[in-house]
């Protein structure tokens, strides 16, 4: 294989450099400030082990996958340095690196840099990133979408101011889908629609996409009807394996949610797609059911992603890019902004 950085040195990704003049610190430990994954037994996971393994052996994989899991800190340091020791790393010909195994660093809303996993890494990866100048920020680093992570250290030069971030002060934002929740295919954790939903809104927000075995099982209605949450957005149609299957999980899960949460917004999503097919037409009138049922708002699949991007939305005639994402989080961000109060 060429080393096309050979070729053109912009394309070089740099996973190991001088440690000297930097200092690490357990992102798991404060200052630092964890949302959208917990941690336990060594790792960080989406679920509780117990959860995972009461809905089913598929969830209690993809729960390791770190989707929506972030950090958050503040510091004037102007170089920001990663060591992730890393697992259930998973690796697709149509997914780009950087979204199923890299980490992003965004001040704020604003994207800085992504830490570039090195094409052939198997148990974690080193990337330092310096930054323009040295300025007090508020920092997040996004967690991988399709791998998990055992551990991870941020590096900083010595001597920099390290304090924690401010507090939300809602409960997160709660999403609940597909793959593409989970956020296939994007090209960094930051541009998943859920992140994208977060940072238009200045709010938290917790990733429970579980790639293709997202399909309402009630140990999974019992968990999400626990947690605290501002709003909630549900789109699994397209994993329910059949038409009957959906209609037997769908109003039950969702009504789960409003007896437990009876004042907040939910948003119901069905396959972001502008032109369905008879079966996917009869799939939308469940969740439309549902919606009446629930007192919910409907985002149907053409608004999600309209007919004129639709040649240039995804990877794969299902999976969206950057662009899908961006116009599937608007239509959400758009919705609950109306909505969310303070």
């Amino acid at each position: 294989m060429t080393d096309f950085s050979a070729i053109d040195p912009n394309f070089r990704v740099e996973s190991t450099f001088e440690e000297d003049g930097l200092a690490f610190f357990d992102a798991n430990k404060p200052p630092f400030s964890l949302h959208g994954l917990l941690y336990e037994e060594g790792c960080f996971r989406r679920l509780p082990f117990p959860v995972a393994q009461a809905v089913s052996e598929e969830v209690a994989l993809l729960s390791l996958h770190t989707a929506g899991g972030r950090v958050r800190f503040c510091t004037d340091s102007p170089v920001v340095a990663i060591r992730a020791e890393m697992h259930a790393i998973e690796k697709m010909p149509h997914f780009a690196l950087t979204g199923s195994g890299g980490f992003d660093l965004f001040e704020k809303a604003d994207y800085l840099a992504t830490f570039i996993p090195p094409f052939g890494f198997e148990r974690g990866f080193s990337s330092r990133k310096a930054l323009d100048r040295r300025k007090l920020r508020e920092l997040t680093v996004h967690f991988p979408l399709y791998s998990g992570v055992k551990s991870l250290h941020i590096g900083i030069v010595k001597g920099s101011v390290l304090t924690p971030a401010p507090a939300y002060d809602q409960p997160p934002v709660v999403f609940y889908g597909s793959s593409i929740t989970q956020g296939g295919c994007a090209s960094k954790p930051g541009c998943a629609f859920p992140a994208m939903v977060g940072q238009m809104l200045g709010c938290d927000h917790r990733n429970l996409g579980f790639s293709g075995s997202c399909k309402g099982e009630q140990a999974m209605a019992d968990y999400l009807a626990s947690l605290p949450m501002r709003a909630f957005v549900c789109g699994y149609d397209h994993n329910a394996p059949t038409l009957a299957h959906l209609q037997k999980t769908h109003l039950s899960l969702v009504q789960a949610v409003r007896q437990a949460h009876p004042d907040i917004p939910i948003l119901l999503l069905n396959r972001p797609k502008a032109v369905l097919n008879e079966e996917e037409q009869a799939r939308l009138s469940v969740i439309r059911e549902t919606c009446e049922a629930v007192d919910g708002i409907l985002i149907t699949g053409d608004v999600l992603i309209p007919q004129e991007i639709t040649s240039w939305a995804t990877v794969d005639g299902v999976h969206p890019n950057d662009l899908g994402f961006y116009h599937m989080a608007t239509a959400v961000a758009r919705v609950l902004s109306s909505k969310l109060k303070g």
